[in-house]
């Protein structure tokens, strides 16, 4: 009998109604020997929009997945991959970032797609990490629908026909064959979203949790070779100090 596998999903934003959201549609996607424990910081920005809330929402998510040494693999649930590189460097499991998932599983069942993010501010941090994947060949554009994280929790906000109506502009004038979703908070919309327009519409969060799955299931962690080595044991100064490294993998 297999072992239950542990997937822990970060929010790396403080907002606790959007932790639920993601949840959800993780265990949605989740096979049924997969526990998914969602969890956001409490420390932290409220929404992450842009490289200066990034900065800021780092600590408390490294602090969050210290707190959960024993997951089988985690899932950053931020469509800027918000500290993927550094999540990576504490502990062995396997890591992954809702873009990166999304990116590549786009590419797999279309020739091109587009991105529909929230704001036009996430859109170069979305577009420096295509290049970065070696996937910005496939992306046809990535296009802000001006909806501002939050509003994706308020009820009764157009956000959603906001989002449809950009969806509709990348399948008429990108010719876009898949849809992604450019944030986490976009996730319960997926399903009815593609149904809507008629091609492909993916969830980062989804695409993640099988992803995860399929790594723990070949037997494969982290690399410790290279830049995601185990950091070097030293002391951190200041209200740091509680992330200084042990020099060990936990």
């Amino acid at each position: 009998m297999k072992a239950q596998m542990d997937i822990l999903v970060v929010n790396p934003n403080t907002t606790a109604s959007m932790t639920e959201k993601i949840g959800e549609a993780a265990r949605g996607a989740a096979s049924a020997g997969t526990r998914i424990i969602a969890v956001n910081p409490k420390d932290g920005p409220p929404s992450v929009e842009g490289y200066f809330d990034e900065v800021f929402a780092i600590p408390g998510m490294i602090g969050e997945i210290q707190r959960h040494p024993a997951a089988s693999a985690c899932v950053i649930a931020c469509f800027d991959d918000t500290g993927l590189d550094a999540v990576r460097c504490v502990g062995e499991m396997p890591v992954v970032g809702i873009g990166e998932a999304a990116f590549h599983m786009a590419s797999l069942i279309a020739g091109k797609f587009s991105v529909v993010t929230t704001l036009s501010r996430s859109v170069p941090a979305i577009e420096h990490n295509l290049v970065r994947y070696g996937l910005a060949s496939r992306c046809a554009r990535v296009r802000a629908s001006d909806v501002p994280v939050l509003e994706l929790e308020v009820p009764g906000s157009n956000a959603r026909h906001r989002i449809s109506e950009e969806i509709e502009r990348a399948i008429r004038d990108d010719r876009a064959e898949a849809i992604v979703l450019g944030c986490a908070g976009m996730a319960d919309l997926a399903a009815a979203l593609s149904r809507e327009h008629g091609l492909p519409v993916l969830d980062g969060v989804a695409c993640a949790v099988k992803l995860c799955e399929s790594l723990v299931g070949l037997g494969l962690s982290t690399s410790k070779r290279g830049g995601y080595q185990v950091p070097l044991e030293k002391s951190f100064a200041g209200i740091f100090a509680p992330f200084s490294p042990s020099g060990r993998v936990s």
